[in-house]
């Protein structure tokens, strides 16, 4: 892909659907029941209602779902058994279900196994998810066959999942020289410390000499091909059933900048030996043509750096060195200096220079803290945020938060990129354009550039149509296999393949978790195994999906958590209820309802607290609240009770005090004296009580 997060999967975003749409409009707040015509709502209504609340943040939730327990299970009871039919077992644990989606394929033939990438995906959109990565439950069951990992390219959606993966169920990790840099690179920076004892393995082999290395029993070769990130390759598995093969991400550029073009030779030679599979990426099967050289921007960037009348800053994905080191090379044409920003484009530049894959003349580059001390006409800032990311580099340059820089009337910004399909980026984008020209700044998209008088500044990353059918007739695969897409675009796959040829008997549609057989003569599902997808937060850590369910409620309904003081003795109330809103609604402006609440509250204390027993109180507190706030605003928040027993039966209580013991009256008081505090604490650690 053209960056870490290039790619997109295509399952539905977090939308509301019409009911939800309705249940969640402004009502009129005006004490009674907020639905217009002065009827009771029942409270059978209101579960309900709480119940629809429910399942729709479950339905968001389970989008990541990870594996079916019982699935889990019946495989787990299996963990020692050995499958001895001579077919070779194709299962995409993740890949098969949207671009950029956890790409991960396992490949198994009876006592024997690899996969080839392990990645995670970043279009995860859930509160406090930065990504998630594929359930591995299924490799528990045979992680004595894991034999290594084979790596297609450095893209994170491609080995973003290794360091939680690897230490799991160790493996050698295979790639070429960049992108076995990358690998190290993610597990140097990975925030989790790794398990004691663990030790990384990686084999890094040559592309360009059709190095063969035999893992189990199989052997693996790497063919380079051209993407957006150096050392890209196509993965060349020979098995005892026969040949498959993996493009990875891929397009077929035949003027890269890096003089690196696909090995076309090579992958003609492995078409006339023949070719038992051919697993090949989606992304793009829906662009007719081919896709541009990268080396048709080249002339656009120095068109901007004659024009520009300040400094100049382009953002642009942070793995793609072949467009930074076209950008140093339009600089140094230039006599400009350049600046890096932003982490992962700073750590993947260092890899890059440090195992030869960027040539920059020494005194290019200059710390960012230097770049105001210096002319404007003197500097080029590459750095993140083409997509508008909240946290990226440009982003924070935008609006001013940035360390060193603020953005000014005459500086030049070039995006050179273009917004992710599906993700929602576009809007992000055009906030942050709108933001920097009301600086009076220069903006230059590659959306717009007809329209700016300029060339292109952005090529994709992925072929188009007629490269994807090139690959299918250079290989001439006997089965075909599409993989890294969406479903439609896998089916747009299949069409191109069998019109180059391929019966459509010899093609299928699979999904993540779909056991592919295959022999020398034929190729069918026969199976499912456990897959899914494990959700991972900002620090690395697993999050469960009840508490990714619990989070969606919170942020589409809010928080309601009531307090009740009540003396255990006489079952009156000692306080006040105190009533705390988060992200419900506006208390301040709500007196009326939150003062009928009260009352409520006070009505239940008196007619049920000393009738049944606490746990039974709460949960009909719990559904009277719930009831009573539909009933009102036509919403469900979560509803937490709290109720705090103050005293005993009477009797006299013991406590040392010195020579004297304190009476439960004594008791009481320190108890209720305790509680006073803790509820000033409650009510004052937020002044606004929304």
């Amino acid at each position: 892909m053209n960056q870490t997060n290039q790619k997109r999967n295509d399952k539905p975003k977090r939308t509301n659907n019409s009911n939800k749409n309705q249940r969640n409009q402004d009502k009129p707040q005006n004490g009674t029941n907020g639905n217009g015509n002065g009827n009771k709502i029942s409270r059978g209504a209101a579960v309900r209602a709480q119940k629809r609340t429910q399942m729709d943040a479950q339905r968001i939730a389970n989008q990541y779902q990870a594996a079916n327990p019982e699935l889990v299970a019946q495989h787990q009871k299996r963990a020692n058994f050995i499958d001895e039919s001579p077919r070779l077992k194709i299962i995409g644990l993740g890949g098969m279900d949207g671009g950029g989606s956890k790409n991960t394929m396992l490949v198994e033939y009876m006592d024997d196994a690899v996969i080839i990438d392990a990645g995670n995906d970043l279009g995860v959109d859930l509160p406090g998810i930065n990504y998630g990565i594929a359930d591995m439950s299924y490799l528990q069951s045979i992680k004595h066959k894991l034999r290594g990992y084979i790596i297609t390219h450095g893209h994170l959606d491609h080995i973003g999942a290794l360091p939680h993966i690897v230490p799991e169920f160790p493996a050698p990790i295979y790639g070429s020289k960049f992108t076995i840099g990358r690998v190290e690179e993610i597990f140097e920076n990975f925030g989790l410390p790794m398990p004691e004892g663990f030790e990384l393995r990686t084999v890094t082999m040559n592309e360009n000499t059709h190095e063969r290395l035999k893992i189990g029993a199989f052997f693996v070769e790497l063919v380079r091909i051209t993407h957006s990130i150096p050392g890209s390759t196509m993965v060349v598995l020979d098995t005892p059933v026969g040949r498959i093969i993996n493009t990875g991400d891929f397009r077929l550029d035949p003027n890269p900048l890096d003089h690196e073009r696909s090995d076309t030779d090579r992958l003609k030679e492995l078409g006339n030996e023949g070719v038992l599979a051919l697993l090949s990426e989606s992304t793009t099967t829906e662009r007719p043509g081919r896709t541009p050289s990268e080396s048709t921007i080249e002339q656009s960037f120095v068109d901007i750096m004659d024009r520009a009348p300040g400094r100049i800053f382009i953002g642009l994905f942070s793995t793609n060195m072949n467009r930074v080191q076209m950008l140093v090379n339009a600089a140094v044409h230039h006599n400009k200096k350049v600046a890096m920003d932003g982490r992962s484009m700073i750590s993947t530049l260092e890899m890059a220079i440090r195992h030869g894959f960027m040539k920059v003349p020494k005194g290019t580059f200059v710390p960012i803290a230097s770049v105001p001390s210096m002319k404007d006409d003197n500097i080029v800032v590459v750095c993140t945020g083409s997509q508008g990311e909240p946290s990226s580099a440009l982003q924070r340059m935008a609006s001013g938060e940035h360390r060193h820089i603020k953005l000014k009337e005459q500086d030049t910004v070039v995006l050179s990129s273009t917004p992710i399909p599906e993700s929602g980026n576009d809007s992000l984008i055009g906030d942050m354009v709108d933001g920097l020209i009301r600086k009076n700044v220069h903006v230059f998209e590659h959306r717009n550039h007809e329209l700016d008088g300029i060339g292109p500044l952005h090529v994709s990353g992925h072929a188009s149509i007629d490269e994807y059918a090139e690959i299918i007739d250079i290989l001439k695969p006997k089965f075909f296999i599409p993989i890294y897409g969406s479903f439609r675009s896998k089916k747009r796959h299949n069409d191109i393949a069998i019109n180059q040829g391929i019966p459509r008997a010899n093609t299928l549609n699979a999904e993540n978790g779909d056991v592919i057989a295959l022999t020398q003569d034929k190729m069918e599902i026969i199976g499912e195994v456990p897959h899914g997808t494990i959700l991972v937060d900002q620090t690395g850590m697993i999050v469960n999906n009840i508490v990714v369910k619990d989070r969606v409620l919170l942020a589409e309904e809010g928080l309601v958590a009531v307090i009740l003081t009540v003396d255990k003795k006489t079952g009156n109330l000692l306080t006040s209820p105190d009533i705390i809103s988060r992200g419900f609604i506006y208390m301040r402006g709500s007196e009326e309802i939150m003062n009928g609440l009260r009352q409520e509250l006070r009505r239940a204390v008196g007619q049920r607290f000393k009738r049944v027993d606490l746990d039974r109180f709460k949960a009909e507190l719990k559904d009277h609240v719930t009831h009573y706030l539909f009933e009102h605003t036509q919403r469900s928040p979560i509803v937490i009770p709290v109720v705090n027993v103050i005293g005993g039966k009477g009797e006299v209580k013991t406590a040392t005090n010195g020579n004297r013991t304190k009476t439960s009256e004594e008791i009481a008081a320190e108890q209720q004296k305790r509680f006073q505090e803790l509820r000033a604490k409650l009510l004052t650690q937020d002044a606004r009580t929304d």
